[in-house]
């Protein structure tokens, strides 16, 4: 079947390049954007803080159901029509967000505008590898990429700006003349791959969706949920990892015998597309932990607004803006994806490094400069080089199905990163904080001192003696707190940092293989 002419020229391809990223971004913004609004939201709906979390995990749980079979309804209904629906579904939704009266209204419609954001990324990014000849492939995924890295970044100021001067709807109707264009523009522009004929309905594999969205599904409410709820002493963590694990067992045998299955796990047998879904995995660790940790350290421990604190990322977002485009050139000059990725990773951990390094209770801004830069030159080093490498010998179709396992690796690293971060900082808080004490002895005269100077503090300021004692133990105890929290965050970035220098090795095994211009006609059968 003639497919070449999916590579577009001229200003055609830079339209249908914009489209694809405002969509990706559209999608990216609206999962961080979020977190700064939670505090309002949460007073304008009269929701507990655990209700409010729900914002945030419904909406993954959509995105992270869909992802996967991305490729799949893309062949079903035509890829420019299921793109378009997805931009129409997400924009609506984000319409109803924004009027959301109850909490669970709102949880609903995340819950919706997840399952159409879902598909605006991977989608995105198949658009863009196949609207580039091969030889201007890495180029693309630069473009692409500056989305994607962009995006989580962008959320935090963008939100902190349209919390502070507007109300929280906005941070949701931002979304909609975007979304109107970006259909549009779609519906005008991208072209659908003639694909083989579709499946009746009857063909469709009901049990693989069923099995898939369970088994997501389950895994990621136990990542968003799992601190909270206390692990497996709570009855439903420890019942939904149960059925992640069977659901996921039996996903896998189903996806492997069907005759049409919906995910086509077939395409993992590509030796780097195996090393790049696990090497996606590590970068959405790495991309929204960091992304995660930063305004949180800011926000509880300096005292920042949200405002200050998400334009603390910005210089490290230009600076990977900046080196996309120079890391695409690099890659079509011939330079090796492993080494590139290898390189990423050691400036990762240098950052990390530097992070466990500068915090203390009261660290200045000026510190984190350099800092975030590296945390932005790593950040561009590694996107491009592990993408080209997990799509790099992909044919087709393959491209798209190779593209949506990348996808759903990035969020579950990321889901994962954020579960695995709160977790290990709440127990090593405690241990920071037990540790601090046993070294406040009664009886130690330098304790002794500082009490009754902050005692003394307490009482020109007009305390009775015993209130300004009992005033002087809590500021102690604040600052032991604040103290054994700073030390966790410390411990957070060294974790990062290891996980990344321990990968290193592992890339510099990967075989390249030659990338040989590739023939989309092969493999559209």
């Amino acid at each position: 079947m003639e497919q070449e002419s999916l590579v577009e020229y001229g200003p055609r391809r830079v339209i249908i390049t914009i489209t694809a990223i405002f969509c990706a971004l559209l999608e990216i913004v609206d999962t961080t954007i979020v977190n700064v609004a939670l505090n309002e939201m949460r007073g304008n709906l009269g929701a507990t803080l655990t209700e409010i979390a729900w914002v945030i995990t419904a909406y993954a749980i959509g995105n992270v159901i869909i992802v996967p079979m991305t490729s799949w309804l893309a062949a079903q209904f035509g890829r420019r029509n299921y793109f378009a629906a997805s931009i129409i579904i997400f924009t609506v939704s984000s319409f109803l967000c924004g009027n959301a009266n109850g909490i669970w209204e709102l949880v609903f419609f995340r819950f919706i505008q997840g399952l159409g954001g879902g598909a605006l990324l991977v989608t995105s990014q198949t658009i863009i590898t196949e609207s580039y000849p091969p030889e201007k492939r890495s180029m693309a995924q630069a473009i692409y990429g500056l989305g994607v890295i962009i995006g989580p970044t962008l959320g935090p100021p963008l939100g902190g700006y349209i919390v502070d001067h507007y109300s929280w709807p906005y941070i949701f109707y931002i979304n909609i003349p975007i979304g109107i264009i970006a259909a549009i523009l779609t519906i005008q522009y991208v072209r659908s791959p003639k694909y083989a004929e579709k499946k009746a309905a009857k063909d469709v594999d009901w049990a693989g969706i069923g099995l898939l969205a369970l088994s997501v599904g389950s895994l990621q409410y136990v990542l968003e949920r799992g601190q909270e709820d206390d692990w497996f002493n709570s009855n439903i963590i420890t019942m939904l990892t149960v059925t992640a694990v069977f659901a996921f067992f039996f996903f896998i045998w189903r996806e492997l015998t069907a005759r049409n299955p919906i995910v086509e796990l077939r395409v993992l047998k590509n030796g780097n597309l195996r090393v790049g879904t696990i090497l996606s995995f590590i970068l959405g660790f790495g991309l929204y932990g960091s992304t995660f940790i930063i305004p949180l350290y800011t926000q509880s421990i300096l005292g920042w607004t949200s405002q200050q604190s998400g334009a603390l990322m910005i210089p490290a977002a230009l600076t990977t803006a900046f080196m996309m485009p120079l890391i695409g050139k690099m890659l079509q000059k011939g330079a090796k994806q492993q080494y590139l990725v290898a390189l990423g990773m050691l400036i990762f951990f240098v950052y990390s490094f530097w992070g466990y390094k500068i915090l203390t209770p009261d660290t200045g801004e000026s510190a984190f400069f350099w800092m975030l830069i590296a945390r932005g030159v790593g950040m561009g080093m590694l996107f491009i080089p592990i993408t080209a490498l997990s799509l790099s010998t992909l044919t087709g179709q393959q491209i798209g199905q190779g593209a949506s396992f990348t996808g759903m690796m990035r969020q579950l690293g990321g889901s994962f990163g954020i579960a695995l971060i709160t977790t290990y900082m709440a127990r090593q808080n405690m241990v920071h904080r037990s540790a601090l004490v046993s070294h406040l002895a009664v009886d130690d005269p330098a304790v002794q001192q500082r009490v009754l100077g902050l005692q003394r503090n307490f009482m020109t300021k007009g305390y009775s003696p015993d209130k300004a004692l009992s005033s002087a133990h809590q500021s102690l105890d604040y600052m032991v707190m604040k103290q054994a929290a700073v030390l966790s965050y410390m411990d957070v970035f060294m974790f990062i940092g290891l996980m990344f220098l321990f990968c290193i090795p592992f890339v510099l095994l990967v075989k390249q293989q030659k990338a040989k211009p590739i023939d989309l006609s092969e493999g559209m059968h």
